[in-house]
């Protein structure tokens, strides 16, 4: 555990590892300040339990009226940033998020980095509660809030420091992946597809910053892969250390396979099994087949760090989930609101997926707002209207014109929501895009009945339409 600075501020304290790093920090002692421009939960009400000062909006004083020891600056943060400048200016001290978190987190531990395009927050959190259910009191910092954790970071005594591992760049001065900062030991790679076309040109593009990570791994440690994907298969190539497959049915021959899967509304059941050993029955309460993927290769994890899955298996059960993957927000005059973060077409389609298995009788809404760098471009117009498929209805979230940042040219091409809403009209779902969080939930209201399942997905705070539109159904 690296030595805390007295007081430390950082800018764009919002985002979900900027804020996890300061609930840490001030549960340590340390004097911690922010700024951010946005503010939406779950990280705007940890921020204020956690009692961390938050200033809306970036200016130069936030850090020069009290200068900090330590300056963090995320990754949304532009080099024109008042405070960003100053600080600059002032030479003080400066960190990006990731090599903050190292120095003074993780550095000492053995440092077990989820990565992947998909699931790195539910697999992050599976694998710390995991490590914590079966006594190795654990480390973890996660891009969600984590129930078991009851936040996104808990800092335990044991050897191991779990830590989502995002693809995405550092800083502005910084353009490295941020998990090639985490001096990783065990890798845990889920899934390599494109996305972050506003940093990365193409899916080759991608596949290099993996390869990177997977070539720069050293030869005592472990990478744990999904390679089922082709793409992931592809990147491990150049593997530097051993390498530990697993994957669902029997698409190809891994380490840990995961068969027998049956779902219900409340988890999912699944036998594992691995060479030479007698298969285990195994329960997770999460639904859909992709989680049970993310389960086993949490397991083949903790079997790497020496933890057997006679004790791994059974404190699966216990898991208790991540706010905003699949999280019931409530149920009003019989009509279920569910939560997701999911937005890119792969887990969109997975999501859509889940929950239809889970409630296989009632009429199923998908609410999709489509607000990333990447979704707000027309990369993937076509598989959205592929993505859909086992929904009733569809509304699509009309986003305002406005420029859409790109590091890798100029962008031409828009999403359009009323293309999609289309699309899925001649796949014979019922579609509609609608401009405005109100006009959504107006619609909803009128149109719902008892009995059906409203799914919204968007990896952002959506005006919070999950309470107004629980609340309106209340008032009607």
């Amino acid at each position: 555990m690296g030595e805390s600075p007295g007081h430390v501020h950082f800018v764009a304290i919002c985002g979900t590892g900027m804020g996890a790093l300061a609930g840490l920090l001030k549960a340590r002692g340390v004097r911690v300040t922010g700024s951010d421009l946005g503010f939406y939960p779950p990280m705007s009400s940890l921020l204020e339990k956690w009692g961390i000062r938050v200033r809306k909006g970036f200016r130069a004083e936030n850090v020069l009226e009290a200068p900090p020891d330590l300056v963090v600056i995320g990754n949304a943060v532009r080099p024109e940033n008042p405070e960003a400048r100053a600080a600059i200016d002032e030479r003080m001290n400066i960190l990006s998020f990731p090599d903050a978190l190292h120095q003074l987190a993780i550095a000492g531990r053995h440092s077990v980095v989820m990565t992947g395009t998909h699931g790195k927050t539910t697999t992050t959190s599976l694998v710390g509660s995991l490590l914590l259910h079966t006594g190795r009191d654990p480390s973890i910092l996660v891009g969600g809030f984590a129930v078991d954790f009851d936040g996104s970071f808990r800092e335990g005594a044991g050897e191991h420091f779990v830590v989502e591992g995002d693809e995405y760049d550092t800083a502005f001065f910084d353009k490295t992946p941020k998990f090639l900062h985490y001096g990783a030991r065990t890798v845990l790679l889920t899934s390599v597809e494109f996305d972050h076309a506003d940093i990365y040109r193409d899916l080759d593009h991608v596949k290099e910053a993996f390869r990177q990570l997977v070539s720069g791994m050293p030869p005592d440690g472990t990478i744990v892969a999904a390679v089922n994907d082709p793409n992931v298969r592809d990147v491990l190539r150049d593997a530097a250390c051993p390498v530990v497959g697993y994957g669902l049915g029997d698409d190809a021959d891994p380490d840990w396979r995961a068969t027998s899967l049956e779902a219900s509304a409340a988890d999912m059941t699944f036998r594992v099994e691995r060479a030479g050993a007698a298969p285990v029955a195994a329960k997770l309460p999460l639904p859909g087949r992709f989680n049970v993927e993310n389960a086993l290769g949490a397991l083949a994890v903790l079997d790497s760090l020496g933890v057997p899955i006679e004790e791994s298996v059974p404190a699966l059960a216990r898991f208790g989930g991540v706010k905003r993957r699949q999280e019931v927000r409530g149920e009003e005059r019989g009509i279920l609101v569910i939560d997701d973060f999911a937005h890119h077409p792969t887990a969109v389609s997975g999501t859509i997926q889940a929950i239809r298995a889970c409630h296989p009788d009632r009429r199923l809404i998908a609410v999709f707002e489509p607000r990333t760098n990447t979704s707000r471009r027309s990369i993937f117009q076509q598989r959205y209207a592929e993505a859909f498929a086992g929904v009733d209805r569809a509304v699509i979230a009309k986003l305002p014109d406005g420029p859409i940042y790109s590091a890798t040219g100029e962008v031409s091409e828009f999403f359009s929501s009323e293309q999609l809403a289309d699309d899925l009209r001649a796949r014979e779902i019922d579609a509609v895009s609608i401009e405005g969080v109100n006009g959504i939930v107006a619609h909803l209201v009128a149109t719902c009945e008892p009995g059906d399942v409203v799914l919204v997905m968007s990896n952002g705070g959506f005006d919070d339409i999950w309470d107004l539109l629980l609340k309106a159904l209340r008032g009607s």
